[in-house]
């Protein structure tokens, strides 16, 4: 069927950006438990559209009974996380002053030797552990605290709070548990991140029956940024999957639909001394600019009246990126 089609190929894409960002800045984000999320966010979403349990079940290929104990089992460990061998190896190693390579090996006996090899030569790549030697004979230690330091920068908590941010940004007034599920926080770690966001004035808080609830209006991350930049991909993802999932929900028939839903895809190719090279580069820019200029004029007549409980909010994205043909980077491979 096409749909089943589009829908692997949708999934294709987005495993590939996944594994981008889990390994973006060299670090190795935990995917141990991605599939199960994956599955209670499909369940969750399905229940919202009103599927039933057992229409669910079918879709899953799996019995209704199955169905009902795969999700209690998962829904009662979704708070814990996952630890990857990536990550046992790293703190192993910061439990002790220093380890050779059969002590590290002999630790994780249980691991596949290859596996466990291949874990340290990527710590030491990512130069958050250091070695010493080679072959039988390398001993590894943990990065000090100096060491670090300057890794550590533009690393940690830089750019969550802009993150929460964009996970609120365009929601209802949240509650915190609200906001720490969207985000997968705990609610007291997110604490400190609501309060600096609301004294910097980026975040709006209300009561509703003596429960503190919290709004985002706006979202700006500057261009060319080192830190929130995981708020952009995230709000430019979002508003690129809003739109298709508006053009699917509407009638293909329903007048002015073509104006006001939908996106269009432009390929254009150019080359060194190309005539138009300069005006198809810097097309992004100008339009950044247009609609940077129009958004302004409307916050400006929003500012002198009061907007109404049923309005409606248009989302635009853009997007642009180079491929060079025939001149592609080597995709590693084992």
């Amino acid at each position: 069927m096409t749909i089943d089609s589009l829908i692997h190929a949708i999934v294709r894409q987005t495993t590939i950006l996944i594994a981008q960002l889990a390994t973006s800045r060299g670090l190795r984000a935990p995917l141990a438990q991605i599939a199960d999320q994956v599955f209670l966010d499909l369940v969750r979403e399905l229940e919202r559209q009103r599927v039933s349990r057992k229409v669910s079940a079918d879709m899953f290929g799996l019995g209704l009974r199955t169905y009902r104990r795969k999700i209690q089992r998962l829904s009662e460990s979704a708070t814990e996380r996952g630890r990857s061998l990536w990550e046992v190896v790293l703190e192993y190693l910061r439990s002790r002053s220093t380890a050779t390579r059969a002590e590290v090996l002999r630790r994780f006996s249980g691991d596949d030797e290859t596996q466990v090899k291949a874990v340290l030569h990527d710590l030491c790549e990512s130069q958050l552990v250091v070695v010493s030697g080679t072959g039988a004979g390398a001993t590894y230690r943990a990065a000090g605290g100096e060491e670090l330091l300057a890794l550590q920068q533009g690393r940690g908590t830089e750019g969550l709070a802009e993150l929460v941010q964009s996970l609120i940004f365009r929601e209802p007034p949240l509650t915190v548990e609200e906001i720490a599920g969207k985000a997968s926080l705990d609610a007291a770690a997110l604490g400190p991140i609501l309060e600096q966001l609301e004294r910097e004035g980026r975040l709006e808080r209300t009561e509703r029956a003596g429960v503190p609830l919290y709004q985002v209006t706006r979202l700006l991350v500057p261009l060319g940024a080192t830190a929130g930049w995981e708020a952009a991909v995230f709000d430019h993802f979002r508003a690129m999957v809003t739109t298709v999932m508006c053009r699917l929900r509407e009638e293909s028939s329903a007048p002015g639909l073509a104006d006001r839903v939908g996106g269009s895809t432009f390929t254009v190719t150019v080359w060194p001394g190309h005539p138009l090279a300069e005006e198809v580069y810097a097309t992004l820019g100008r339009l950044r600019a247009e609609l940077g200029s129009l958004r302004a004029r409307v916050a400006e007549v929003n500012r002198g009246c009061e907007v109404p409980e049923s309005h409606t909010r248009v989302v635009m994205y853009l997007g642009q990126c180079l491929i060079d043909e025939g001149n592609e980077p080597t995709v590693p491979h084992e």
